[in-house]
Parts: C-alpha cells; structure tokens; sequence
C-alpha cells in the first residue's frame, strides 16, 4: 500500500518547518478548547431562546432538550413579555434604569472623593483610618441586614427606592480600595506642578485626578450597574408597590403556583440581559484596563 509523505519545501530548514507546523497545530487547538468552552457556557442562554420560541402549547421541558422549535419561531412571545398589562416590563425596566443610574453617580462621586485622600494627601491617622476601612469588608451583608432595615424603617423610607440608593452615596470599601491603588499609580509631579500653578486640592481631584481615573471609574460604574441591575433581595425588603418593582424583582412574579407561561418568562430573562451586554460592550476597553492598572502598592 502506498503512502504519502509531506515534502518540506525547498530552501526550508526542516527543524524550522516542522516547528511552524506545530505552532499552528498549537493555536488551532487552543480556538478550537475555546470555541467549545463559549459554546458550553452559551448553552443555557441557547436553551432559554428555544424555550422563549416555542409556541405556548409547546412543551418546554422535554428530555433530551430541544436546542430547535420543531413548529415554527414564535417571535411574538417577545412582544408579549413587553406589553403584558398585567406585567408592565418596561416600567420595571425604567425602574431599574432609575435606580442604577442614580447608583452609579453616587458610587463614582462618593467613593472618588473619598480615596483621593487616602491615595494623594498625608494626614495623621491616615493608615489606620485606611485599615479600618478595609476591616469593614469582613462584615458579612446578613449582619448588617436588621439594623439597616429598621433605621430605613425608622426614618420613613420604607416603600421607597431611597434605601436602593442612599447607600451608593456613602462609599465601598471596595471601590474606595480600588480607585486608591488606582490614584497612587498616577505620578505625584502633577499635583506637585498644579499646587505652584496655584491650584487646591479640590481643582487638582476635579482637574487632573478624575480624568486620569477614567478607567477605574469606568469599573466602578460597571460593576454598580450589575449590582443593582441584578439586585433581587434589595427591592424585595423594601418595595411594597407592584409599580415600584424593578426588572429582578418582577421577573420573579412570573414564576406562579399553576400555568407558569415559561416561554414569556424565557423572553422576559433575555431582554433583561440585553442591558448589561450593551454596557459590557461599551465600556469593555476601558473595564479591562482599569482592572489590569490596578496594583497592590502600598
């Protein structure tokens, strides 16, 4: 029987040819390990759109799942999970867009002003005042749950989106840990240079610190938009009016005892992750950047 053996080309070292071939090999194996790891984590959000396709008479629990309508797409499930009446999604969704927008502001406002201190300014207590922050992070949310509960209720906030909010105002010890390693990358020659121009402290954060922390500031933004976006437990404790639900919370309403409409509720899921891949995209250059800028001096 006859083979065939692969010719290296002409004027083509060997060793070299050989070593091409296997750098090749290499990559098209590490897309092809990718590839199937993509494919796999996409497996819920493909079944998910199957389901949201199917027709209302369609099973949707079937073994072994079906990745295709077998009948035709059912494209207006989509529509229906916008216009229920008796689900206003796009309300909860103005809800949620309320919520995290504020969120966001108070979170990038609050915790820059309050690292720029601990990163560009030296006061006595500095490092201390600095650690005990960080000791707040070991203070697990379920401890905390009660007192803020009943101070919320105290004051009158109760049924309102000011305990959602507030909150963001007052700063994260995480962020502010954050955007503090960020800060102290930025060379001190220019405050230096801004304090013999006769700027202050307060025209240096707003004129050359902020800019320059852009990116952090953009992972600040992003991770604050995820949280409340996604935030069930929040709204649950302290939204009382169907009208004030956010998308999380609502899409919990869908769920019913008897005749559970899973494929509105599949759509329903998708369209609530629409949000967060569009602010993923956008902001995905500098998200990346800040948090690889990040060091751990100090």
């Amino acid at each position: 029987m006859a083979t065939t053996v692969a010719r290296v080309p002409e004027g083509v070292d060997a060793s070299r040819f050989r070593r091409q071939a296997l750098g090749v090999l290499r990559i098209a194996v590490l897309y092809a390990l990718v590839l199937g790891l993509c494919l796999f984590i996409l497996m819920p959000i493909g079944w998910m759109l199957t389901a949201a396709l199917k027709p209302d008479t369609a099973p949707v629990f079937t073994f072994p799942p079906e990745w295709f309508p077998t009948d035709h797409w059912h494209w207006q499930t989509f529509k229906d999970a916008l216009t229920n009446p008796d689900r206003p999604f796009l309300r909860y969704a103005g809800n949620s867009a309320l919520i995290s927008g504020l969120a966001i502001v108070g979170a990038v406002v609050s915790n820059s002003m309050i690292a720029y201190p601990f990163a560009r300014l030296r006061f006595r207590g500095r490092d201390k005042l600095f650690s005990l922050l960080l000791a707040t992070m070991l203070l697990p949310g379920p401890v905390l749950l009660i007192p803020q509960f009943l101070i919320f209720n105290r004051i009158g906030w109760y049924g309102t989106y000011l305990p959602l909010i507030v909150p963001w105002f007052t700063g994260n010890a995480f962020f502010i840990f954050l955007l503090r390693q960020y800060m102290r990358t930025i060379p001190r020659d220019l405050d230096e240079a801004a304090r013999i121009d006769g700027a202050g402290y307060w025209e240096v954060y707003r004129r050359i610190i902020l800019p320059l922390t852009a990116p952090a500031l953009t992972v600040v933004a992003v991770f604050t938009f995820l949280w409340t976006w996604n935030d069930f437990f929040g709204p649950l404790l302290y939204l009382d009016d169907q009208d004030k639900f956010t998308v999380a919370l609502a899409l919990a309403t869908f769920v019913r005892r008897v005749g559970t409409e899973w494929n509105e509720m599949m759509a329903a899921n998708l369209i609530a992750i629409v949000p967060v891949l569009i602010v993923y995209f956008l902001a995905q250059n500098k998200l990346i950047g800040g948090i690889a800028s990040v060091g751990i001096k100090g």
